[in-house]
């Protein structure tokens, strides 16, 4: 398939090098020449120099050949005037990443549905509700939703003295037979491992388990950790991803506090979110995250417009005595970072967009993807066809590459933790777990 992105940027980056990886046919055009030159020696991608709004860059990008045009740059007008020009110009599918709320609302005159453009994606919206799930327990540094919310993947660092340190998988499936999960990867000292029976749990692995979502409250007691309600959150920064996430916080009944440092944004704020407290007040000043309780508090949540002052404030308020700590981080080379300094949890708005962009491309049998921060894996969910190659067939007769796990099988109103006799039937919906080089030969099998 013939994908266009406009936007060399972190999230136009990371999807070239996502989807070259699986042999699709990529242009990138950035407007940079200097972004252009590295992604183009940086990635196996057909890279074009010049502004993706205008009709001769986009004509010498091949775009009447292109199936799918994803507009990523930072410029909402960019990736409109971008898409609406594709689809003018024969493109069968358009993305545009859009921040302006303005744009997306329903009845506007320059809504998706009156420009045409297939899918909308805001960032920051996204990050929000990533950020209110991960608050729901102390120990998830990544939560993921399949089947329609019944079906939940939650990373965890495994704590010392915790149930599951020291066990190998088979010993923990046999000693905790009430318990229903899947461990669908490891990471350690920075490798990624798709598991198998013989492999051993230890303490300080980053853990990441599929499980039904009524049981998603039993993992955090397995990895060390206790459970504790959700009362109180500060969010450190008024950006679009701290108002979002304090609108979820008000409408679920958790006392909010927001600090930011400018004066006028703060009034615009305690007009918008009348049910939260905002102060005037800078979230790195230790003296005052003290004063204002941070010690004990449920949860901190730095999201500032800076990675850097977002990742001291959180240290400040793990330091103090919050709870859980969730740092919002734009750069993706910081995501691999956060966990080794002491952080909780990160958000990315990049990542947000990329995970929704890869659901779509994946359209047809995928219903959900999910890459993961720091990590290289993606957990995705199949709809089971007819035809599939994997219909039919039991887990254990199936020649799938060793990079991959089959997690959950949905079958109705039934959540499958998969065993070897189970059989894929058509309707299932199946959640894989897979590394980069085996995803292309995953979707292969469930065509």
């Amino acid at each position: 398939m013939k994908v266009l992105i406009v936007g060399g940027g972190e999230v136009g980056f990371h999807l070239a090098r996502r989807l070259s990886e699986e042999n699709q046919d990529v242009i990138l055009i950035e407007s940079d020449p200097d972004r252009a030159d590295f992604a183009s020696q940086q990635l196996d991608v057909l890279t074009v120099t010049g502004n993706g709004a205008s009709l001769p860059v986009l004509e010498k990008a091949g775009v009447r050949g292109g199936r799918m045009l994803l507009a990523v740059t930072s410029k909402d007008e960019v990736n409109l005037i971008s898409c609406l020009a594709a689809s003018r110009m024969g493109v069968e599918y358009t993305i545009a990443r859009i921040s302006n709320p303005e744009y997306y609302q329903r009845g506007s005159v320059l809504s998706r549905e009156a420009l045409g453009i297939d899918l909308l994606i805001n960032p920051e919206k996204e990050c929000a509700l990533e950020t209110y799930q991960l608050l729901q327990s102390e120990a998830a540094t990544d939560v993921v939703q399949f089947a329609d919310g019944r079906v939940q993947l939650l990373g965890v660092v495994v704590r010392e003295g915790a149930p599951v340190a020291g066990l190998t998988l088979a010993e923990i499936g046999e000693n905790l037979r009430d318990f229903h999960f899947v461990t669908a990867a490891i990471v350690r000292d920075g490798r990624t491992m798709i598991p198998r029976g013989h492999h051993r749990i230890e303490a300080g692995d980053q853990i990441y388990l599929l499980a039904p979502t009524e049981e998603v409250q039993n993992v955090p007691r397995l990895a060390g950790y206790e459970r504790h309600p959700l009362r109180r959150v500060m969010i450190a920064g008024g950006s679009s991803e701290g108002e979002y996430l304090a609108e979820l916080l008000e409408y679920h009944g958790i006392e909010c506090t927001i600090l930011d440092h400018d004066r006028r944004r703060c009034l615009e704020l305690a007009e918008r979110l009348p049910r939260s407290l905002v102060l005037h007040a800078d979230a790195t000043d230790l003296e005052l995250l003290e004063m204002e309780g941070v010690a004990g508090i449920d949860g901190f949540v730095a999201a500032t417009g800076h990675d850097e002052t977002n990742m001291l404030s959180s240290l400040l308020a793990k330091t103090v005595g919050a709870r859980k700590v969730v740092s919002l981080v734009n750069k993706f080379d910081y995501l691999p970072i956060v966990p080794k300094v002491g952080i909780d949890a990160a958000v990315s708005p990049r990542m947000a967009t990329v995970n929704a962009i890869l659901r779509y491309v994946r359209r047809g049998r995928v219903m959900t993807v999910a890459a993961l921060k720091g990590i290289d894996a993606e957990a995705i969910e199949f709809s089971v066809g007819a035809h599939a190659r994997v219909a039919g067939r039991a887990l254990k007769d199936l020649d799938l590459p060793s990079g991959s796990l089959i997690g959950t099988i949905i079958r109705g109103e039934e959540i499958l933790i998969p065993r070897g006799d189970d059989e894929i039937l058509p309707g299932d919906e199946v959640i894989v777990f897979a590394l980069p080089d085996a995803i292309s030969e995953i979707e292969r099998q469930f065509e």
